[in-house]
């Protein structure tokens, strides 16, 4: 099938590792051409030099905090410079830590909104104005399954992520006459490092291992397994292309089945 994203370009936030790395990669196997913003560490280059090599495509690096507005601002502007247009918006900074509520002091909580809720509504304020003057653009929101289904210990992303999809449902109205689209995904477990991370705190607080605390979440799972960041990275660049032009406001979850409501 061909997406109809040969030479669209496209800036994934957050894409140096886990979920949006592999999204970016599968951007660019598509033929898009690809920024990538994340924090300046060592993991971004190695990205970048990664999925250049892999799927013979540039791929842009730009080191960014994206809880700073001037920041998140120029790796739009960075990528117009650059590719001269930007027509996919990826919108991933990370998942907040995980704490009960009475362990969240008002900075933390500044830092949850910064992290997840004003980064992607300051990228996308950005990229607006192009997809509209364009007539054509892509706005995906990498969220969490607890947008739908909370989960315990994770209060601030139940929380921020919730904002987002609200967000994206409004916005999604507002672009609709423009074919540009707003949607969201909710990736329920899978395997990345933060959740590698999340099963040794959880098996610290409960005296476990973190393979029992997998195995646990495995359990709950229709499929019987823990999802692979490249399944998700299917769903996204599928709702990157031209094929999904009658998919808008929608908040789509990748879970194996964990998710038993109707809606």
């Amino acid at each position: 099938m061909d997406l109809g994203i040969k030479n669209k370009v496209a800036l994934v936030a957050g894409g140096s590792q886990g979920l949006g790395k592999a999204v970016a990669r599968e951007l660019a196997r598509e033929g898009a051409r690809v920024a990538i913003c994340a924090l300046n560490d060592k993991n971004l280059p190695e990205a970048q030099e990664e999925i250049s090599k892999e799927c013979g495509q540039e791929v842009l690096a730009i080191a960014a905090d994206l809880t700073a507005a001037d920041q998140a601002k120029a790796c739009v502007r960075k990528t117009i410079e650059r590719f001269g247009s930007l027509d996919i918006l990826i919108n991933n900074a990370g998942g907040p830590p995980g704490s009960s509520f009475l362990e969240i002091d008002d900075k933390l909580w500044e830092y949850g909104f910064r992290l997840n809720l004003l980064s992607t509504i300051i990228l996308t304020r950005e990229v607006i104005p192009l997809m509209k003057q364009k007539r054509w653009g892509r706005i995906i929101n990498m969220t969490s399954i607890a947008v739908k289904q909370p989960i315990d210990g994770l209060i601030l992303s139940n929380t921020i992520r919730s904002g987002v999809i609200g967000l994206a449902k409004t916005l999604s109205t507002e672009l609709a006459p423009f074919n540009v689209t707003v949607n969201s995904v909710c990736p329920g477990y899978t395997l990345t490092d933060r959740v590698r991370n999340l099963a040794q705190a959880t098996a610290q607080k409960e005296g476990t291992t973190a393979a029992a605390i997998i195995k646990k979440w495995e359990a709950a799972i229709p499929a019987g397994r823990l999802g692979t960041p490249e399944e998700f990275a299917a769903l996204v660049t599928f709702l990157a292309s031209e094929r999904s032009s009658y998919i808008t406001g929608a908040a789509i979850q990748i879970d194996g089945g964990w998710y038993r409501g109707i809606m």
